[in-house]
């Protein structure tokens, strides 16, 4: 069965080439990804992520239970409309999926799950729910739209700052809620954003005033091009259940104290520390003509190899650039194949890009 967005009228009629992502119908680009790409690294561009599933946990355990089902900590103090990025693991310390959580308040939290892990997560949270006082809502009502980009914040607040007037002082990763709607400023794009979750039913009308206020839509191509430059994973690509956090260059999301916490996956992720890791995710720049893609063999001076993991041409560095994972002695420079050549490419630290600037 092909699931459709409550937006799929809209992008055909913009012209949207639509495909199938996970089951779902979505817009690759409306007639140029390279544009739609630039649109967000220079002003202001909308998706449409209404495929991504929202998920509602409250009662008196909550903040408990999510303290154990994630590898960060949401913290035993409330933090009203605090965001947070997560992975959730597996007991062998392998990502399930990588989230990002909204504390809502004392005992309420708002996760939102991707698109094709949402079956397998619910499933996840529900057994995980056993001996907790949690109750799970998947949030199929609602619709979510990304404004993303240097002028997003002006764009938001010409068209929702009177619903929701503290939008002006929101910080980055903070979220507030008012007449219905939910806006987060978060994004996935390494420019400033805002994430509005809404009914399904509204978010035909407020996708057509970010229009009308000049935020030009832009499909999955550009979104992907956009992420890997800021240098953030996709889930499926350069991690999943076979990687932990630690050999997926999320280390920084796993909150090793207060050392009294047992999250999921902790056990694994302390031995698998200790022992020592034998792979990383690193950073590639192609310094030869060549497009860097998925697989690809990385062939290093050890003689050991490694794999591309996300690989695309970076239109706002105009070179090829790369997630790979990498044996993890390999620091400098390496080859990638590439249609039987061996091509030279220098290892670097992610990001590539933010906020519209080369960071290499």
């Amino acid at each position: 069965m092909t699931l459709k967005t409550a937006l799929y009228e809209q992008h055909v009629a913009m012209g949207g080439k639509m495909v199938d992502f996970g089951g779902w119908q979505m817009p690759l680009h409306y007639g140029s990804q390279i544009e739609e790409h630039h649109q967000v690294r220079r002003a202001a561009g909308m998706f449409d992520v209404s495929h991504m599933m929202v998920v509602d946990l409250s009662g008196s355990q909550v903040r408990e239970f999510m303290r154990y089902l994630l590898a960060n900590d949401v913290g035993s103090v409330p933090a009203p409309g605090k965001a947070m990025y997560s992975c959730m693991l597996n007991e062998q310390g392998g990502v399930i999926d990588d989230v990002i959580v909204y504390d809502l308040e004392d005992n309420a939290f708002r996760m939102v799950v991707n698109a094709a892990t949402r079956d397998k997560d619910l499933a996840w949270i529900n057994r995980q729910m056993d001996t907790f006082d949690v109750l799970m809502q998947a949030r199929f009502d609602l619709a979510i739209l990304a404004i993303q980009g240097p002028a997003a914040r002006d764009r938001v607040l010409q068209i929702l700052g009177d619903t929701v007037t503290s939008t002006i002082g929101l910080k980055p990763f903070f979220s507030t809620v008012g007449n219905g709607f939910f806006i987060a400023r978060t994004g996935y794009t390494g420019e400033d954003g805002f994430e509005v979750i809404l009914p399904e039913e509204q978010v035909a009308s407020l996708w057509q005033e970010f229009h009308r206020a000049g935020v030009q839509p832009c499909g999955l191509g550009a979104r992907d091009t956009l992420r890997l430059e800021a240098g953030m994973n996709l889930y499926g690509s350069d991690m999943d259940e076979s990687e932990s956090p630690l050999e997926s260059g999320l280390d920084w999301t796993v909150a090793w104290e207060a050392a009294e916490r047992n999250f999921i996956g902790r056990a694994a992720l302390e031995a698998q520390r200790d022992v020592g890791l034998s792979s990383k995710l690193v950073g590639l720049v192609l310094e030869g003509r060549g497009v860097l893609r998925n697989h690809q063999r990385v062939l290093c001076k050890s003689g050991e190899e490694g794999r591309i993991t996300s690989g695309s041409f970076s239109p706002t560095l105009g070179k090829a650039i790369a997630l790979a994972r990498l044996p993890i002695g390999v620091n400098k420079s390496c080859e990638v194949e590439i249609r039987g050549k061996r091509i030279p490419a220098v290892v670097v630290k992610p990001p590539f890009v933010r906020n519209g600037k080369s960071c290499l």
